[in-house]
């Protein structure tokens, strides 16, 4: 046999060799002594046996044993009453965040600008839209050109509950005063981000001519593109029904092509305006408690009956703010 031969059957042994190793490891009979770095990020432990294991939350769990101390009331000066043909808009404003604007839209609903004004677009998986379409109304004494607002600095007073999951459009997310925010450390800014039933003021071209005598709520997937780009100044936190299932306009970006599709804004009220009586006693989840993280815990770790798979993750704002009526007392069972 030639040196040429055996060094031709020495290769063929080798591959052989290789691809018998190989089907080895994909069959299970060998393992590598570490995995690859990729898998390492999927690894998971071993199951705990049944008995051991601690039931997850779950959201209809978390929210019974809510405790009032988990619920904060609305301040009624930075709530807002709209009322439209099909029921009552109850908004909540951010002054933490948007303080001029919000001092803007305070001051016009005092002086009774958006009573009868009309939504004048809708449109679908974005925003719908209210304000004066011929810019005719008197402003009174606002500031008509704001700073823009669109973000603030983070201060050691600032509240910020920390999201566990990541997010694409900001370096960190979470929650400040119970509203749906990131921030950047780098940058030391904050902002309110646009979630499903956030509110903002429309503006033009220049960034500084929105003054809160238009706005817009978002009714579909969060345009999550316009954070730090216009004024966030609050939210809906009841009747958002009403806005996201109006006709879808026909024009451009969803605006009605005549005033006749147009849905009449009857009265905007502060509910600080109104006598307590009158007042809704609405009040929201706070996201600085220990209950809060075991709601987001249930939501990131769906354990419901239908769900085959937990994700192990939540988008911010997938988190919807809970809302309830406060519940009035109870009287005692009478006494035999």
């Amino acid at each position: 046999m030639t040196s040429q031969q055996k060094a031709g059957i020495a290769s063929a042994v080798c591959a052989l060799l290789l691809a018998l190793n190989a089907a080895a490891q994909t069959t299970g009979t060998s393992a590598p002594d570490k995995p690859h770095p990729a898998e390492r990020r999927h690894f998971q432990p071993a199951a705990v046996p049944a008995a051991t294991k601690t039931p997850p939350p779950q959201t209809s769990d978390v929210l019974a044993h809510a405790t009032a101390d988990d619920w904060r009331p609305l301040a009624p000066d930075n709530t807002v009453y709209f009322t439209l043909p099909a029921g009552r808009v109850v908004m909540e404003l951010a002054p933490d965040y948007a303080p001029v604007h919000v001092a803007n839209i305070k001051m016009l609903i005092r002086q009774g600008y958006f009573d009868g004004l009309p939504i004048i677009r809708s449109q679908d998986n974005y925003v719908t839209q209210w304000g004066d379409p011929d810019s005719k109304r008197d402003l009174g004494k606002i500031v008509t050109a704001p700073p823009p607002e669109y973000f603030r600095a983070v201060t050691p007073e600032l509240p910020f509950t920390l999201s566990p999951d990541g997010d694409v459009y900001a370096a960190q997310v979470g929650w400040s005063g119970d509203f749906p925010a990131a921030r950047d450390p780098k940058t030391k800014q904050a902002w309110l981000t646009h979630c499903y039933g956030m509110v903002g003021v429309g503006r033009g071209m220049p960034p500084d001519n929105g003054n809160g005598s238009e706005l817009y709520v978002v009714n579909g997937h969060s345009p999550r593109h316009l954070d730090r780009n216009l004024a966030v100044v609050g939210r809906i936190v009841q009747g958002m029904e009403l806005l996201s299932s109006l006709p879808r306009g026909t024009e451009a970006l969803g605006f009605y092509a005549s005033p006749d599709q147009y849905t009449l804004i009857q009265s905007a009220r502060m509910a600080s305006d109104l006598p307590e009586e009158e007042r809704l006693k609405l009040e929201v989840l706070r996201t600085d408690t220990p209950t809060w993280t075991s709601y987001v815990e249930s939501r990131r770790n769906r354990h419901e009956d239908f769900f085959v798979e937990p994700t192990g993750h939540v988008e911010l704002c997938n988190m919807a703010i809970q809302v309830r009526v406060h519940p009035e007392p109870q009287p005692a069972p009478a006494q035999p």
